[in-house]
């Protein structure tokens, strides 16, 4: 239950979170990324989708905040309240890991891009980066330690000076913008075909899910909101402000340069295309504005890493030991495993060729199954008519149309945006679920309902598939 002295988060703050969290490494990536794909054409189907079906999501983390404004952490809660106990660990658990890869993508970025200008940090998976990414992981550490409310303003800080070098890019390349760069750009392959503008979408859709990724972050910490209300608004207009700079950073970018040579660009592309517009002090300036939004960035994850896995143990979902705060407040405990898990997954980048692009994927698979949960908890209170009135059938109506929109987007992006990354959630999903057993053993109660074992042998069979074919080279990470 919150507390009186926790509720320290205004308006702006809960908006710098969604904007900081939502805004980091993955923007400064969309520009290659999206061209290794598609074209003009099929970038455009792709945002339209997702930005169609992330809005439906945005609507609907507003709508559950107006209706349960007694659940805190709302995409962990939303699931358990409306599916039980292990749906509602698998929220909270599938978000976490989700935020701690996320951060791994953030420092992986980092050094890769200080790899551009000092060659022993490389691609961020050197031995010398590892080593400094660690040191910097536990340096955020500490100062989250020092109290949520003081990490949480200098995110605001972060937010704000992340912006700068963004909206400084865009307004160079719209002015170094040449028609006839994006009229060759137009499709992605050699013939205009249905099928083959089809499959450049598919190849696309998971990269725009993480740059979406932490949508939620207000809802994450409602239980700091000094203005219940403020959460629903703050998802929204971040969501709008933030989908407006990632059309725009992608499709300007098809204006400066041909999509191979787009493609070919290396990490942080938008440095690239930049340096081709205003020459080398591009890349230099592109360099700093990123490492001051991938360290905001990397904060945020951490923020909101920590405090799910603090709300799901306050709860009962996970050992209640992880709902241990400091003295200052801060989730010192759920903080620990956190950064641990992330110092693992840090260590494995060394042996994965492209680690920046698996953590961006994972990021994107292990969120969407909470995203999914939250979409569907929104459906089940429009269809039964719980929390509305008798005389509220039109907002019944258009929030089952949200709802319903939110959880078939979620749905579908998980089929889309490749199997073998569902498997490989199941890998991460299976071990956790210790967790689960634990607290409900603190509890006294049985582990699983019938249902909820059933769910359990399934992400056992997926774990067994995703090894079998990690093993035999069906599947590669």
């Amino acid at each position: 239950m919150s507390t009186p002295q926790a509720k320290t988060l205004s308006f702006g703050a809960l908006f710098a979170l969604v904007v900081g969290s939502m805004i980091g490494s993955g923007i400064f990536a969309l520009p290659a990324a999206f061209a290794r794909a598609t074209g003009v054409v099929g970038a455009s189907i792709a945002w339209l989708i997702a930005g169609g079906g992330m809005l439906m999501l945005a609507f609907t983390f507003l709508i559950l905040s107006r209706r349960r404004p007694d659940l805190d952490s709302g995409i962990y809660a939303y699931a358990r309240a409306g599916f039980g106990g292990y749906a509602g660990f698998m929220s909270a658990v599938g978000y976490w890991i989700g935020c701690c890869l996320a951060d791994v993508a953030c420092l992986v970025l980092i050094k890769a891009t200080i790899g551009q200008f000092v060659p022993a940090f490389g691609d961020g998976t050197t031995a010398l980066a590892i080593v400094s990414a660690s040191l910097l992981l536990w340096g955020v550490h500490l100062l989250i330690l020092r109290g949520v409310r003081e990490a949480a303003a200098l995110n605001t800080i972060a937010t704000i000076a992340k912006l700068v070098p963004i909206a400084t890019f865009i307004f160079v390349v719209i002015v170094g913008f040449r028609r006839d760069v994006f009229a060759a750009n137009l499709w992605g392959g050699d013939e205009a075909t249905f099928s083959g503008v089809a499959g450049q979408v598919r190849a696309t859709l998971l990269v725009t899910v993480f740059a979406f990724v932490g949508i939620e972050g207000a809802s994450v910490y409602s239980r700091y909101a000094r203005r219940r209300e403020d959460v629903g608004l703050a998802t929204v207009l971040g969501f709008f402000g933030v989908l407006c700079l990632l059309i725009m950073v992608t499709m300007f970018s098809y204006g400066i340069l041909l999509r191979p040579e787009l493609a070919a660009q290396p990490t942080p592309a938008m440095a690239g295309v930049m340096e081709a517009v205003v020459g080398p002090w591009g890349r230099v300036f592109v360099s700093v504005g990123l490492l001051i939004s991938v360290l905001g960035n990397y904060l945020s994850w951490s923020l909101l890493a920590a405090e799910v896995l603090h709300s799901a143990a306050r709860d009962g979902t996970v050992p209640a030991a992880l709902a241990r705060e400091n003295a200052r407040g801060a989730p010192a405990a759920a903080l620990w495993l956190t950064n641990s898990l992330i110092q693992a997954f840090l260590l494995v980048t060394w042996f994965a060729e492209y680690a920046f692009l698996l953590a961006l994927k994972m990021t994107g698979a292990m969120t969407l199954v909470p995203y999914l949960l939250v979409g569907a908890y929104g459906v089940k209170l429009a269809w039964t008519g719980e929390t509305f009135a008798a005389d509220e059938s039109a907002a019944r109506r258009r929030a089952l149309l949200c709802t319903v929109l939110a959880t078939a987007y979620a749905a579908a992006m998980l089929t889309f945006g490749g199997t073998r990354y569902l498997l490989f959630t199941a890998l991460l999903y299976v071990p956790a679920t210790i967790l689960f057993v634990l607290a409900r053993r603190e509890e006294g109660k049985a582990v699983f309902t019938r249902g909820e074992r059933m769910v359990f042998v399934l992400l056992c069979v997926a774990a067994a598939i995703a090894l079998y074919g990690l093993a035999t080279g069906a599947l590669t990470v």
